[in-house]
Parts: C-alpha cells; sequence; structure tokens
C-alpha cells in the first residue's frame, strides 16, 4: 500500500500580542477583539473583584496601584508588545496624572509599551485635530462631570453632554439607546462625539452614526485598540471608521 503523505501547510508565524489589563467587570472582550488583525491576539488579565456599583469611587479604586501591577504581572508571561487598560472611567476618575500613574505601572511590570483608554482618547484627539467635543456616557452624573474634568485638564472643551445615569449592567444596554443617547449629547460645535464606557456596546452602529451626524463618532473600545494596534505599527481592521482611516496616516 502507498505511503501517501498528506499536505501540512507551513506556519502559523507566532502572532503578536496586545496585553489587556480588564477591570473585573469589564463584558466585552469580544468588541475589542474585532478591531485585532488575524496576526495579533489579546492576552486579557483582570483586576480582583469588588462588589461594588459604578461611580467615581468604584471608578478609583479599579486604579489601585498594588492591583493593577499585580493584574500586569500576569501577562508577562506572553511577552506582549503593548498593553493597555481598559477601562475609561478608572482611568480618568483621578485625572491626567492618575491615567499616567496607571499606565506607567503597567509598563514598570511588562517592560512593554502602555496606555490607558483615557490617554488613548485623548491620543485620537490629537492626530484627528478636535478641541471641541461632545460626551455620551452611561454613567451616574458625578462620574461623567470627572470625564468633563480630564478633557478640560487636557484643553478640550465639552459642548455637548448627556448620560444615561447607570450604575450598572452597562453591558445590557441595547444599541437604539446608545445611539438615542449620542444624538442627544451630540452639539452643532462639537467637531467629534466620544462615547465613553469599554463595557457599553457600540461597535455596530458607530459608522452609521458618523453618516447620520457627518461627525467622527470615537468609542472607549475603538480607542483603546487604536492605540494598542498604534504601539505594534498597525491599523484597525475595520476600514469604514474615520479613526481607521486616520490611524493608518498618523
Amino acid at each position: 500500500m502507498p505511503n501517501i503523505q498528506r499536505f501540512v501547510p507551513e506556519g502559523p508565524e507566532p502572532d503578536r500580542v496586545i496585553g489587556v489589563v480588564n477591570p473585573y467587570d469589564m463584558a466585552l472582550d469580544r468588541e475589542l477583539w474585532r478591531w485585532m488583525p488575524d496576526n495579533v491576539s489579546l492576552a486579557v488579565a483582570r483586576t480582583p473583584h469588588h462588589p461594588m456599583v459604578v461611580d467615581e469611587i468604584m471608578a478609583s479604586a479599579l486604579g489601585d496601584d498594588a492591583e493593577i501591577r499585580s493584574t500586569a504581572r500576569c501577562l508577562t508571561a506572553v511577552e506582549p508588545e503593548a498593553v493597555v487598560f481598559a477601562c475609561t472611567s478608572g482611568s480618568f476618575v483621578n485625572g491626567i496624572e492618575g491615567a499616567r500613574k496607571i499606565s506607567a505601572a503597567i509598563r514598570e511590570e511588562t517592560r512593554a509599551p502602555a496606555v490607558t483608554t483615557s490617554e488613548a482618547l485623548l491620543e485620537a484627539l490629537d492626530v484627528l485635530g478636535i478641541t471641541r467635543l461632545a460626551i455620551a456616557t452611561p454613567y451616574v452624573p458625578k462620574l461623567t462631570e470627572r470625564l468633563e474634568d480630564f478633557l478640560a485638564a487636557d484643553g478640550r472643551t465639552v459642548v455637548g453632554t448627556a448620560g444615561l445615569g447607570l450604575d450598572r449592567l452597562i453591558w445590557h444596554v441595547p444599541y437604539n439607546v446608545t445611539a438615542d443617547l449620542v444624538r442627544q449629547a451630540d452639539h452643532p460645535d462639537a467637531e467629534a462625539v466620544f462615547v465613553s464606557c469599554t463595557n457599553l456596546p457600540t461597535f455596530h452602529i458607530i459608522a452609521a452614526l458618523e453618516e447620520e451626524l457627518g461627525k467622527p463618532v470615537l468609542t472607549a473600545n475603538q480607542v483603546t485598540a487604536w492605540a494598542g494596534l498604534r504601539r505594534l505599527g498597525l491599523p484597525l481592521v475595520t476600514q469604514d471608521q474615520r479613526l481607521g482611516e486616520v490611524g493608518r496616516a498618523a
């Protein structure tokens, strides 16, 4: 009987790895994956669980230095090329210095470039040349105010705001509610609308809202994925997003 050798393809080449430090209640890992090229893998670690409602106290607790460092250390075995802290409120709640402290701690532990969602937002606004924006958040009012303060400290003007007032189960919000929230937040003077919270589903409504409003609609997971990929020299996969177009040129 003849010896038949079956074809075995070469490879695969090792994936490029982005580490992700997630807050304990992050429920939308798959949304981050949607932005990734085929040769990029996400290695995810979560901060310890604390049974708290989503408010400024909980957001501040998410940035605890010891917990950020221990969570980041969990990623070192896979040697990520870059690491993102995928939480908006946890990185803006203590201002720009608070965000920088988180990314610095992750960078020290992983020896890789690191960026928080809030820092990624500022980078995206710089690339797009945006100084006046509207913000749509699912948060309670005090947490939304902290986001306004964070942007103001970086020289941005918030010209429109809308919030849902939620302190839990943010990932259950349907697209139609979020789309209406973005419309409410928008303002004629806004050069873009930012949709805050990595736990708020947004992926499938961005392009339609950009077309409707005639301006960029940036979301927390979008800018987080973009900033991580930017540190690898790669663009977002989805090519019908304005940030993806700018990211290729930046």
